[in-house]
């Protein structure tokens, strides 16, 4: 099919794709739950890979950076709306966390990051003396 073939509706015109879409930035969604020992945070990334995600700690700062890449090699689109770019995500973590002891896991479109908390920030029970 060739894009003449193509009728536009009232207000509409197709174009032809362009060769290269500009590459965007997503907010990506992320939960936050805090556990007695850590912070558990998940960050949906899909159209991502596990190897290519930068995930960084500096200066309290924890950054996401998780490239979506593009789909178009080889193809002859009519019309392109898929984009493509990076899901940036960053926060800005206090002195509780272990930045020593971050990990993350990516399964099926999901970043999970554990935040362990340093030792003082934990929950702890205080024994009560009596005399």
């Amino acid at each position: 099919m060739q894009c003449e073939q193509l009728t536009p509706t009232e207000g509409q015109e197709v174009r032809q794709a362009p060769t290269e879409l500009p590459r965007r930035n997503f907010v990506p969604p992320v939960d936050i739950v805090e556990l007695p020992e850590e912070l558990l945070l998940t960050a949906e990334v899909p159209g991502t890979l596990g190897e290519q995600i930068d995930v960084r700690f500096e200066d309290g700062e924890l950054r996401i950076d998780a490239p979506v890449a593009p789909r178009t090699a080889g193809k002859n689109f009519l019309l392109e709306e898929y984009a493509v770019g990076s899901y940036v995500r960053s926060f800005r973590l206090g002195q509780s966390i272990d930045g020593t002891r971050i990990s993350a896991e990516y399964v099926d479109g999901v970043l999970t990051l554990h935040l362990p908390k340093v030792e003082a920030a934990k929950p702890r029970r205080i024994a009560v003396r009596t005399n």
